[in-house]
């Protein structure tokens, strides 16, 4: 079988295409790629070949293991989230006060880390809007909310977002990511404590009609499609404990690899049925999300094995050695990409300058083969830095259509990176490595 040190440079292009489409043709081709069956396409293109390249080169294991091990799992895990969380409607239109806002936030940020960055914004965005819609100044707060909801909140288990499931499924445990937990309260604390003076700021400039309005058109908050809660917990449970290191037999037989995947499935299911098809449609529940992530990292996925083997063998030429280094390498790439291949990439990446250098691991805290230090700041980094623009992560761009549709002029890509990215978010996450990592 042909090793790692083997594969030509020059077999990274697909990866290096496929991630390159995910940055660009969205501002170069919109109307092109919001068809999902073109990022089908795209994927197809550079995947294919590539899978060729490595069933000839021996690498059909690798191949394999990618797909099985990797990609099934992500995308059962997405979609059961999504069908699941697409089953709970909140209404409702309450006073839109800066301590409200607010409390959203906070909200958000606790339920992403446990139905997932996307399924904590599809639900709350709407509910988030209606109650703001009496204001004028608003763009702020979707900025926020993506910052946040989308991305800082999912940092707490596997869950929360698809980096940390990728963290899980390479062997760190499910409940190590609460270890997180200051990361996750500093950074969240920050950002709302931010939103909170520049909401209560463009509060003072509403006119007294919008807030008068704004106090008399009230609606209470209201939750529809509650047994979907269980069905969540149903996948938390299973994400948490269905493993090999809880059950042996899992680990004795390959027969019950997919075991948790099942459960999951099983989940999904049971939400789809006991749900009601007018909930889903008042929820403006559809399959385009889901779908275009499934498109998009199989290409993803396939494309990423050469780099992923490559990186393997060249890790120490990158120089990259210090948790402070990853942090902000996982960083500066999980903003411009996409953050799930990133993460993978950097925990390889140290995979393998440790196995090249055992030394490096005398007094270390392990996980997933790793140092606790380099995974909290491929962790925290990947997590984080998503929000520094619309393609950092899967939920930003669905939340920026979503206020698009409802009238809200969002900022361009650049506007918003340099405008908001910049000036608020990147001097908390630089504060964050400073006292964290």
């Amino acid at each position: 079988m042909e090793q790692a040190h083997d594969i030509p440079i020059w077999t990274l292009i697909p990866f290096v295409l496929m991630l390159g489409s995910i940055a660009v043709l969205p501002l170069v081709a919109h109307k092109f790629w919001d068809n999902n069956k073109n990022k089908l396409i795209v994927s197809l293109a550079l995947g294919i070949p590539t899978a060729v390249y490595l069933l000839f080169a021996g690498l059909n294991h690798e191949l394999m293991h990618i797909i099985l091990f990797d990609y099934v799992p992500f995308i059962i895990l997405l979609g059961s989230l999504f069908v699941i969380t697409g089953g709970i409607l909140v209404t409702g239109d309450i006073e839109a006060t800066p301590r409200n806002n607010s409390i959203f936030l906070i909200i958000g940020a606790i339920l992403a880390s446990f139905m997932g960055t996307t399924g904590a914004a599809m639900l709350l965005i709407r509910p988030l809007l209606q109650t703001n819609a009496e204001r004028k100044f608003k763009v702020h707060t979707v900025l926020f909310f993506i910052a946040v909801v989308a991305n800082c909140g999912g940092l707490l288990t596997p869950l929360g977002d698809p980096p940390l499931f990728m963290m899980y499924l390479r062997g760190a445990e499910f409940f190590w990511f609460m270890k997180l937990l200051p990361e996750w309260f500093f950074g969240n604390l920050i950002i709302i404590t931010i939103y909170y003076f520049v909401d209560l700021h463009n509060w003072k400039k509403e006119t007294p009609e919008d807030i008068t309005l704004d106090h008399t058109q009230i609606r209470p908050i209201r939750i529809s499609g509650k047994l979907n809660f269980l069905f969540l917990i149903g996948v938390v449970l299973g994400v948490a404990f269905i493993n090999e290191n809880t059950f042996d037999f899992i680990k004795q037989n390959h027969n019950f690899a997919f075991l948790r995947e099942g459960f999951l499935l099983l989940m999904a299911v049971g939400s789809w049925l006991f749900t009601s098809k007018q909930l889903r449609i008042d929820n403006q529940f559809n399959w385009h999300p889901i779908q275009e992530v499934a498109y998009l990292f199989i290409g993803i996925f396939i494309t990423m094995v050469p780099a992923l083997e490559f990186l393997k063998e060249h890790a120490t030429d990158l120089g990259i050695t210090m948790a402070s280094q990853f942090y902000y390498a996982t960083g500066a790439l999980s903003a411009f990409l996409d953050n799930t291949p990133t993460a993978v990439t950097f925990y390889y990446l140290e995979l393998g300058v440790v196995t090249q250098n055992p030394d490096l691991l005398l007094n270390q805290t392990l996980v997933a083969g790793i140092p606790e230090s380099t995974m909290k700041a491929i962790s925290t980094a990947s997590v984080f830095f998503g929000a520094m623009t619309y393609i950092g992560n899967g939920p930003n761009f669905m939340v920026k259509a979503i206020a698009d549709s409802q009238g809200i002029k969002m900022p361009d890509f650049f506007s918003y990176f340099i405008k908001f990215a910049l000036v608020v978010l990147l001097p908390v996450f630089i504060l964050m490595q400073l006292l964290f990592i």
